[in-house]
């Protein structure tokens, strides 16, 4: 009952609207941050971002990757001297040894592990960090080897967590499509008609969290419900390619939004760190925070897509006279607005939506950090430009629109999504990497 009239709540005040700024702030992307700044794990997150951008790597196997680099950084930063408890490998670097060249070796042998083609451009990077060291070399040295030890023990640790080898291609009800039992359910979508994405996702080992579906939410709306009809017919209009009522801006922002999740919370927490004054340390607990619940939020949203396997709204509005739902007309020719990129719509069940539950915990975390009316530009690898926000919660409501505006979610998938997103961060936030005090 809680939990029912907690996402009621929430539902309620993500849908009260979307204050948008729009800046020019910024023009270019990735968004520089060097060794100049004096701060490894800046610099180093900044080669984070670059490399999954280089690599190709979707939103969701990215959740992983920044949490990988970030929970290898903050061990081996705060393996030093530690302040804050471990996420998982137990301080023993001597007192003497760089924090910074800790924090550098920790990234780069973590990004050589995950992306070995792109091990010469790492190196060079990685030495030149080094290089730009003023420490002894005693000190350097010994940094060095405990980075690389964190990295190689958080490796190990997460080769078992499920992610490999991936399981059979997931079709969800093809072949059974015009059956009763079809209805409702997910199955390849256009534009490529792919299989399931990362459906080992839903049973992963969690990083913090206890399982997978420790705050799974209920079910989809009822195809014959009013609110299920209010979302269809939302969307239908919204979201579709041509003919719509979205503003020139509604859909440009549908379009900004179309990227990797993670690497926009990442640039924008590098954003607002860079104007402040902070510690190795603190930046190195922020942004293993931040990765980390991203990644467990990552997987408890995948959890509930593969729980109940809801059919995306290109096939519910095609299929509308298959649902029940009298409020409901099929268009059997409907096409989603983001069919304006070649993949189309996302290839995995509709509930929840990943974009905003992960967009949600990473909310919530910064949140905590900065003050939820704390104002940041962004930047898109998918659009150019920029778009501002004077708050984390007015991005994480726009993103909610950009979902629905571009066809592809439901608007109760998008405000349970980041409900989801905040009680996973807000776990891992009291259960993991507390100050020793």
């Amino acid at each position: 009952m809680l939990q029912t009239i907690f996402i009621q709540i929430q539902e309620k005040r993500l849908r009260v609207g979307v204050v948008l700024l729009l800046g020019a702030l910024l023009t270019a992307f990735p968004m520089p941050v060097s060794a100049a700044t004096g701060d490894q794990v800046l610099e180093w997150n900044a080669i984070m971002n670059d490399t999954v951008m280089a690599g190709g790597t979707n939103p969701l196997a990215t959740t992983r990757v920044v949490a990988l680099v970030s929970a290898s950084v903050f061990d081996a930063v705060n393996g030093v001297n530690p302040t804050f408890k471990p996420l998982h490998v137990k301080p023993n670097a001597p007192g003497y040894a760089s924090r910074r060249a800790a924090a550098i070796q920790a990234a780069y042998a973590m990004l050589v592990k995950l992306y070995p083609t792109q091990a010469d451009s790492l190196g060079t990077k990685r030495d030149a960090s080094i290089a730009a060291l003023t420490q002894s070399a005693k000190s350097i040295q010994a940094g060095v080897t405990w980075g690389q030890s964190v990295a190689d023990s958080i490796w190990a640790w997460r080769l078992t967590d499920g992610f490999a080898p991936a399981p059979p291609p997931f079709v969800g009800v093809l072949g059974i499509e015009g059956s009763p039992a079809a209805v409702g359910v997910w199955r390849p979508t256009p534009l490529v008609n792919a299989f399931g994405a990362g459906p080992q996702f839903a049973s992963m080992t969690p990083w913090v969290l206890q399982r997978a579906s420790q705050f799974r939410l209920p079910p989809p709306l009822a195809l014959t419900s009013a609110e299920y009809a209010t979302d269809y017919n939302e969307i239908k209009i919204m979201g579709v390619f041509s003919g719509s009522q979205r503003s020139d801006d509604q859909s440009e922002l549908a379009l900004f939004w179309a990227g990797n999740t993670p690497l926009y919370w990442n640039r924008i927490a590098s954003q607002i760190v860079a104007g402040r004054s902070r510690s190795l340390l603190a930046n190195a607990h922020l942004f293993a925070l931040l990765n980390v619940s991203m990644a467990d939020a990552g997987i408890a949203c995948w959890d509930g897509k593969y729980r109940y396997v809801f059919w995306r709204p290109i096939t519910a509005i095609r299929l509308g006279d298959t649902d029940g739902n009298a409020a409901t007309d099929p268009d059997p020719n409907w096409t989603p607005w983001l069919d304006f990129f070649p993949a189309g719509t996302p290839p995995h069940p509709e509930y929840p939506s990943g974009h905003s539950t992960v967009s949600g915990s990473a909310a919530f975390v910064l949140s905590a950090e900065f003050g939820n009316d704390t104002q940041f530009t962004v930047t898109s690898e998918v659009r150019s430009g920029t778009r501002a926000f004077p708050s984390f919660t007015s991005a994480v409501a726009e993103i909610a629109d950009a979902r629905v505006f571009g066809g592809i979610h439901f608007r109760t998938a998008c405000v349970r999504g980041n409900t989801l997103g905040q009680a996973v961060a807000n776990y891992v936030s009291s259960h993991a990497m507390r100050a020793l005090d």
